[in-house]
């Protein structure tokens, strides 16, 4: 795709617009190959911790099949070369997130379950009947082909079917003010579940946006807005994460808040904008995932994950903190990381648009940087450098909930013989994800 230009596939040697028709350009390459690394390194963690096998009161026999339907279903959704392939990539995810969320059947997670499935079907809903209106608008499913066609419609009829596309995708995206269904829905699942739903799933959505955006809705008749979504998105997110006191919320909370980063890019409607949008994307996708899955390390290791009962895990699992302490300075945006540059090129990008709606981005940007540094190292003082017996709850601990079931019965910290015992492929595949999100500033450089 790089030098060779974009390469497409005709499905079953059917050409469209009867076939299917996969698209590999340079956008869905680099998302493609960034989520085949967190995949992959998502599968590893679940293997080395044990979810393969599970035991008879653990349904866990079909978490394979169900992630590799998962997979099958992001990769569809990064090659589709038309928006109904697209709705068909989400809809296999979605099916397998479904099953994932729910595993174990208790009942938090059953409850989250119903919840995360109800916005599911209303923003498929949405995205349906946004099909409708753009077929009977212009004729065809295919993106490139509507990109041209939709230059001759009214603006009203472009802006109103613009809007109801990114109502879908803004709920799976999980912008200001479709985003209350994460926070409850996402903390609920085993950590390495979470990991890869806060990694990828919600990106799939960003990149939805970014493709529409550039590829069919050329002119930008709802930039302002996206621009207005962004500022929300960043500060409601980090205030919502500066209230939790359970690191899953709080990282799900921080998700919300820099998916704000990547709608401020794409809402400047330029091409650096479009590239810091992108660049941080794949920055977000690896340190969003190996922040969860170091949350379940944390688990495995201490038995609980509530910074109330969390303390001196920098002395009694050192290894555990540094792969903490890198990601979580990354996503605070310390130079220099890929976060840092990531915020770099946002900022220069609002700077050279000049509008005053920019600067007041700019000006939201920095403040939710500054709050996401604060939120982590707020994290690492509690849970990292605080002797433990300071906690308000540090005599107590959640026995680690079994890899994919719910532990509801306090019991001591020392009764549950795996707790402490961390299994090195789950180090292993957390290292790679953490030094993979390091590497990316060198590469971009």
């Amino acid at each position: 795709a790089d030098f060779e230009g974009i390469q497409t596939l005709q499905i079953g040697g059917w050409d469209a617009p009867v076939g299917i028709t996969l698209v590999a350009d340079r956008l869905s390459a680099v998302m493609l190959f960034t989520s085949s690394v967190v995949l992959f390194s998502v599968i590893w963690y679940a293997i080395s911790q044990g979810v393969r096998d599970g035991t008879k009161e653990e349904p866990v026999a079909v978490f394979l099949p169900t992630y590799m339907l998962l997979t099958m279903g992001v990769n569809i959704s990064f090659l589709a070369g038309d928006l109904f392939n697209l709705y068909v990539g989400f809809e296999v995810f979605l099916v397998a997130s479904y099953v994932l969320l729910t595993l174990g059947a208790s009942a938090g997670r059953v409850r989250a379950g119903v919840g995360y499935v109800m916005v599911s079907m209303a923003s498929s809903m949405i995205f349906l009947l946004a099909l409708g209106y753009v077929y009977s608008s212009v004729g065809t499913m295919n993106m490139a082909q509507i990109g041209q066609r939709m230059q001759d419609l009214p603006e009203g009829t472009r802006t109103a079917i613009f809007a109801t596309l990114l109502v879908a995708f803004g709920i799976k995206a999980a912008v200001v003010p479709l985003d209350a269904w994460l926070p409850d829905s996402y903390p609920t699942a085993p950590s390495l579940v979470t990991a890869v739903f806060a990694g990828l799933l919600t990106k799939v959505g960003v990149y939805a946006i970014i493709r529409a955006r550039t590829s069919i809705f050329t002119a930008g008749g709802l930039d302002t807005v996206l621009m207005w979504v962004a500022l929300a998105t960043m500060l409601v997110g980090i205030l919502g994460a500066i209230a939790q006191s359970d690191i899953k919320r709080l990282l799900s909370f921080t998700l919300v808040s820099h998916i704000g980063y990547m709608i401020f890019g794409v809402s400047l409607g330029t091409a650096q904008g479009l590239s810091g949008a992108i660049f941080y994307a794949v920055h977000h996708i690896l340190v969003q995932t190996a922040l969860f899955l170091v949350v379940g390390l944390v688990e495995r290791q201490a038995g609980t994950s509530s910074l109330r009962r969390l303390g001196s895990l920098m002395y009694s699992a050192p290894l555990i903190g540094i792969l903490y302490f890198i990601p979580a300075i990354n996503l605070g945006g310390i130079p220099p990381f890929s976060g840092f540059l990531g915020k770099v090129i946002l900022l220069q990008a609002g700077a050279n648009e000049g509008s005053w709606m920019a600067w007041v981005l700019i000006v939201g940007a920095v403040v939710t940087s500054l709050l996401t540094l604060y939120v982590m190292m707020l994290v690492w003082a509690k849970g990292f450098q605080r002797d433990r017996a300071d906690a308000p709850e540090g005599n107590v601990a959640l026995a680690r909930p079994a890899p994919l079931s719910d532990i509801t019965d306090e019991v001591e910290f020392s009764s549950r013989q795996d707790v402490g015992r961390v299994p090195f492929g789950m180090i292993a595949s957390t290292t790679l994800l953490v030094a993979a999100s390091t590497s990316i500033t060198f590469l971009a450089g």
